[in-house]
């Protein structure tokens, strides 16, 4: 079980690791949209896209950095007290918390597939038999869900990056839960 663990930690971090570091650098990307944006309206004509599409990049730049984060300890937290508690009191206090997230991102990650199974056409309630149905091809994709903006795009390519990006999160979380039980039970983790 230990060594189940350790691989799922290792898988988990590392794929969350990789696309982090490719994220970074979708600050580029944002800075790069509305730098054109910019200059269109200045010099050009204004583009309709820009604006949305930025959103769009931002979306999937922060989304997709999550997990990466949370691996890295960046997120914001609290630290009022945390900061003087022990290695072992900060494991409780961690482990019990992720718990919610893991909660949490289970309802966010239902509602994602829920929305990206509307923005496919599908009206009905379970969005999961939905997707089950389009993987054997007993449902198929309706009248495909559009922005009300004057570009008009399709909105279920960022929708399922919203997936994407909430299934990463939902895995490095339990990565994090398996981390802090180990180092409650002072188990490492690398030598297995």
């Amino acid at each position: 079980m230990r060594r189940m663990a350790s691989v799922y930690v290792r898988w988990v971090d590392a794929v969350n690791y990789r696309i982090g570091r490719i994220m970074m650098y979708g600050i580029f990307v944002m800075m790069g949209i509305l730098l054109w944006s910019s200059i269109s309206k200045t010099f050009f004509l204004p583009t309709l896209w820009t604006l949305e599409m930025a959103q769009f990049a931002m979306v999937a730049y922060y989304i997709t950095g999550g997990p990466y984060a949370m691996q890295l300890g960046a997120n914001v937290r609290m630290d009022l007290f945390y900061h003087d508690w022990s290695v072992r009191k900060k494991a409780w206090f961690d482990a019990f918390t992720v718990l919610l997230l893991i909660f949490y991102l289970g309802v966010l990650l239902y509602g994602a597939l829920g929305s990206t199974a509307y923005s496919l056409g599908y009206w009905g309630q379970e969005p999961l038999v939905y997707f089950a149905g389009l993987l054997t091809g007993t449902e198929e994709i309706g009248r495909l869900e559009r922005s009300s903006t004057a570009w008009r795009p399709y909105i279920w390519p960022i929708k399922a990056v919203m997936i994407l990006g909430f299934f990463l999160m939902l895995l490095q979380a339990i990565s994090e839960l398996i981390k802090d039980i180990a180092t409650l039970r002072k188990v490492d983790l690398h030598v297995v």
